[in-house]
This record gives structure tokens, C-alpha cells and sequence, in this order.
């Protein structure tokens, strides 16, 4: 079983200070660039553009570059040499494939090169109270990107979700293994907000990260995500996030 190094989650420290992150992801463009995963996942990316955000994560830095499945292979490709991670998303947008779907699904995308697999929660199964097989789903993809050296980050869709089931999906996650709770696909009815950050990062600590994605478009959103307690944050609008910080 794969566990998690300093080197891998740099940002992980025991009793985890929100403003302390936020003041230095704040500090500069390339401080901030490099919590940002720069992100392609509309259905009609067409693989000129996908290129194009792979070139720009190398030239900005990004955490990495964020694309659908089928193009892991090609950003890959785009990507090598430059250290900038390939990441990816698994069961997505909905999380409702089969439990081996999104285990077949993450070798795949692990053998094609992604370092970080983004996968969405059995959304409906914890809605249901199905606690054991909504966290023996998320394990069965932790312990396939572990085993190739990749983090896992849970989708919970905070939208979709009740106080409680945020809560209690949260430690369904970290207990399976997860490196990252995730609010949103961007997808759904809503994306992520300061106070499901808030929460996600009350049951985190400074046991796993917490990433803050779906209609993050401006710097006063990433600044409020980061001061709630985000130390990744998920957005296609990167470029234009980092040139309010003075990136050129």
C-alpha cells in the first residue's frame, strides 16, 4: 500500500493553518500557480486545446493539468520532461458507474501516465446511508492510484449533499485512504462555496487536503476559498486567476 510522503502533499501539516497557507499561496503568481490545477473537462475540448492547457501548465507551473480520460495519453505526451503532473477524472461527472468501472477505469488512466486521479463519490449509495460500499469504492481507486504512485482526490458534489452527508462522506473518504476532499464537478447544480470548504476542512484537519473546484473564476474567489481552508483549488479559469497576481 502506497502511503503519502511530504514530498508528494507538500502542503499537509499536522493542525493545518488556513491563513498561514493562504498568506503564502498568496504571496506570489508562481506561489499561487502552483496550488492550481489547471482544467479542461468541458465534453468539447478539442485536443488542439487540450494541448494548448497542457503548454500553458508547463509555462505558468500549474499543481498540474487537468483533463477527461481520453485525453491522459496525449497530455501525457504533451507534458513530458516538463514535471508538471497529468491529472485526471474518474466516474465523472456523475459517480454512478460501477464500482469496477472506476477501478478499470483508474488502471487504465494510471498505465497512460496520470498522476492524480480526480473521482467522484457514489453520490446517490451515500445519500442512501450505504457507508460501506460508498467507501469501499472510493478505496478500490485510492489503493490502484496509490499503488502507482498517484494521489486521489474525492468528489463529494457538496451541492447535492445535506450537512450531515458533507460530514459523513468526508470520513467515508479519509478512511478509505483519499489524499484530497473535492467539492464539486463543476457539473452539477453548483459548485464549490467558502462554507462547504469550511466544513470539509473541520473534519480534515491536517489528516488530507482539501481542493475547492467548480465556478472559481477570480482571485477574490480564490482567496476566499483558501482563507476557509482550501490548499488545492480546481479551475479552467488559471491564467486570468494568477494575471490579477501580476503573472504576465
Amino acid at each position: 500500500m502506497h502511503s503519502k510522503t511530504v514530498e508528494q502533499v507538500p502542503e499537509l501539516i499536522p493542525g493545518f493553518d488556513s491563513s498561514a497557507f493562504s498568506s503564502n499561496a498568496l504571496n506570489s503568481w508562481q506561489n499561487l500557480a502552483a496550488i492550481i490545477d489547471h482544467t479542461i473537462l468541458k465534453p468539447a475540448a478539442t485536443r488542439a486545446e487540450v494541448i494548448a492547457l497542457c503548454h500553458e501548465a508547463a509555462e505558468y507551473r500549474f499543481a498540474c493539468a487537468m483533463v477527461n480520460p481520453i485525453w491522459v495519453s496525449l497530455a501525457r505526451s504533451v507534458l513530458a520532461g516538463s514535471g508538471i503532473p497529468v491529472g485526471v477524472v474518474v466516474g465523472f461527472p456523475l459517480g454512478a458507474s460501477l464500482s469496477g468501472t472506476k477501478r478499470d477505469e483508474s488502471v487504465a488512466l494510471v498505465r497512460n501516465g496520470a498522476k492524480e486521479l480526480d473521482m467522484v463519490i457514489s453520490v446517490g449509495m451515500l445519500k442512501s446511508g450505504m457507508n460501506a460500499l460508498v467507501q469501499q469504492d472510493i478505496r478500490g481507486v485510492v489503493e490502484i492510484g496509490h499503488e502507482a504512485g498517484a494521489i486521489v482526490k474525492v468528489i463529494l458534489e457538496t451541492c447535492l449533499l445535506t450537512m450531515e452527508e458533507k460530514i459523513r462522506g468526508s470520513e467515508l473518504a479519509i478512511a478509505a485512504g483519499a489524499d484530497f476532499l473535492k467539492t464539486s464537478t463543476g457539473f452539477s447544480s453548483g459548485g464549490a462555496t467558502a462554507a462547504d470548504i469550511a466544513i470539509l476542512r473541520g473534519v480534515a484537519g491536517g489528516r488530507i487536503g482539501v481542493k475547492a473546484s467548480g465556478g472559481i473564476r477570480t482571485l477574490e474567489d480564490v482567496r476566499a476559498m483558501l482563507d476557509a481552508g482550501a490548499n488545492r483549488i480546481g479551475a479552467s479559469a488559471g491564467i486570468s486567476i494568477v494575471r490579477e497576481l501580476g503573472a504576465p
